[in-house]
């Protein structure tokens, strides 16, 4: 690979403080900016004045001060310059750029007309090219078998349009850089609910789709009791068929048991928290669940990286005050988001400026908890992940608060939840992404993941062109400062997944727990402590040992549902033969047999 004006070993003298060599790799092969004859034209640093520079411009629309906008655009910069918080990727990838698309998650709505349905396909396509993910229900179309009067003939369902967007989505690329993803979502109800949960029995169909269905109180509650459940015609919303819920709800704990999919949403318990009732009804959520969105609206992400904010000096604690400033600070940065963006679409910005929707989350929070010495299974842990969340959620308040006084009110303010207040910039604020990539970046653990393992390998050799070899970022700095870091126990814990190997500090052995040593209560009681204040929903997945059964499906969905939280996705260990973590096993070389 060529490099104009610089090279790859200028490119790691100038990397920020703490990027991994991971990192770098990620940024070379996805968000650094390139000419037209696709060589590097910038380096990491640069990258991150670029974003700064692009977001704080628009701060010129609101106050015209550039003292004012050169010192955000400054802390804009060092925020992320220093792992403390990043956007979500296409802000990364498209910032200051002539594409200028910003926003990760978007949602569009699937009519039962053949206008519709092409039409969103032909803006799935735009929105995918521009960097995004889409999420859509497909519980309007009817079902397969109806009939069509405009032309006598039957309809062939939703799962044959779906495979029109899979294979739209297999040609088009998010910007030249990564694949789109997409959401399915069907409501339980739906007559052809028992064809969408099983299309994705055979690994590698519907690829470019994740699969989830909207459960609804009224199945749960149907379930429970083991009684019928109607099967309602989206055109004439008349039942069509009456099916014991159980029927369903087996089919639907089986699959998800052989490989992973469906997931599940539930629709009501995500419409409660609905900040625009009036507006409309939430359908569909963005491609990994975190975001319930109406039609046309978009949402940009950003995650405050919690392994920055522990303080290292005497008696080891969370530094809350960073963290307020860090969160306002950040608010303001994804409003500006909204401002700055570049919209694929007119209905888009409409829908999105009219709600103003934006998710500050966090990552690199297991990391944290290994910093403290707290087990991620602990009622500790919960603690914190409570406290945390809960300063996160007061600070986004007060600076949307601020933000609507100082510029105004988000225009559906007086038919939202927030109509009594007297200003409110943001119809949400909080949102728990996965963060995947900005994780790499960060080096920081993902989300609120627990560890998978000491050492883990990244599959991710189809689309990156190699695999990548993690070493987990907490257990090495906790060791750097301690003075323990070297070759030999660099080279130790790379041939072993031993958490109790000797070569680590007793403290360190007894706070590491990986997420296969979970029970799936813990998992979801975790899930259940960030998602009480977040306002859209948490991004989670219940990591399962092989041997979990059919039936711990069935009580992990029923503690779910009862938990109040919004989404459940589980994955059984080994149930697919492509698997994105494994873990790099062997024994360990220092411990006793």
């Amino acid at each position: 690979m060529i490099y104009r004006c610089l090279c790859l070993t200028k490119m790691r003298q100038t990397k920020p403080s703490g990027l991994s060599q991971n990192a770098l790799f990620i940024l070379q092969q996805r968000y650094l900016q390139r000419d037209e004859n696709r060589e590097i034209i910038e380096t990491p640093t640069q990258m991150f004045k670029r974003v700064a520079k692009a977001i704080a411009e628009i701060e010129f629309t609101y106050k015209k001060d550039k003292i004012f906008v050169k010192k955000l655009e400054k802390d804009f910069f060092n925020m992320i310059m220093r792992m403390e918080f990043l956007p979500n990727s296409p802000t990364l990838m498209n910032a200051g750029t002539k594409l200028g698309q910003l926003s990760a998650c978007f949602v569009l709505p699937v009519e039962d007309d053949i206008d519709s349905i092409f039409n969103a396909v032909h803006y799935t396509a735009k929105i995918h090219q521009s960097g995004g993910g889409t999420g859509f229900s497909f519980s309007r179309l009817r079902p397969k078998g109806d009939i069509v009067k405009s032309t006598g003939g039957i309809a062939s369902g939703p799962l044959s349009f779906m495979q029109v967007f899979n294979s739209a989505t297999d040609v088009i690329k998010q910007g030249g850089k990564r694949r789109g993803a997409n959401m399915g979502i069907l409501r339980v109800d739906h007559p052809d609910i028992e064809d969408f949960i099983i299309t994705k029995e055979k690994e590698g169909i519907f690829a470019n789709f994740n699969f989830s269905v909207g459960i609804t109180d009224k199945f749960i509650d149907a379930v429970v009791k083991d009684i019928d459940f109607e099967l309602i015609n989206p055109r004439t919303k008349k039942p069509m068929k009456t099916i014991k819920a159980r029927v369903i709800w087996n089919l639907l704990c089986y699959m998800s048991w052989k490989n992973g999919e469906p997931a599940v949403i539930f629709l009501d318990t995500i419409n409660k928290s609905n900040p625009t009732p009036e507006i409309g009804e939430l359908e569909a959520t963005n491609p990994c669940g975190e975001t319930p969105l109406l039609p046309y609206e978009s949402c940009n992400l950003g995650s405050i990286n919690l392994s920055k904010f522990v303080k290292k000096n005497g008696s080891v604690k969370i530094d809350y005050e960073k963290l307020r400033k860090t969160v306002r600070l950040a608010i303001r940065f994804l409003d500006d988001v909204i401002d700055t963006n570049k919209y694929p679409l007119p209905e888009i910005k409409e829908a999105t400026l009219a709600n103003r929707k934006i998710g500050l989350g966090v990552m690199g929070f297991a990391d944290m908890l290994l910093y403290l010495g707290v087990k991620y299974n602990s009622n500790r842990a919960l603690e914190i992940a409570e406290d945390v969340m809960k300063v996160i959620l007061e600070e986004a308040t007060k600076a949307s608060e601020e933000l609507g006084k100082e510029r105004g009110n988000f225009p559906n303010k007086d038919k939202s939840i927030y109509k009594s207040k007297p200003f409110m910039r943001n119809a949400t604020l909080t949102t728990i992404a996965p963060t995947g990539t900005i994780s790499i970046i960060a080096n920081c653990s993902f989300g609120i993941e627990p560890i998978f393992a000491i050492v883990q390998r990244r599959n991710v050799k189809e689309t990156l062109g190699k695999d990548l070899i993690e070493v987990n970022p907490a257990v090495k700095r906790s060791l750097e400062l301690k003075g323990l870091w070297n070759s030999e126990i660099e080279k130790t814990l790379a041939t072993t997944q031993c958490k109790n190997c000797v070569v680590l500090p007793k403290e360190m052995r007894e706070a590491l727990v990986t997420s296969a040593e979970i029970s799936p209560e813990g998992h979801l009681k975790m899930q259940a402590a960030f998602q009480k204040y977040t306002h859209n929903a948490v991004s989670k997945t219940i990591n399962l040992p092989n041997t979990t059964t059919v039936n711990d499906i069935e009580q992990i969905y029923l503690l779910a549902h009862k938990l109040g939280i919004k989404g459940v996705t589980i994955y059984r260990d080994g149930s697919r033969n492509y698997q994105l973590l494994t873990k790099e096993d062997g024994s360990c070389p220092v411990c006793p047999s």
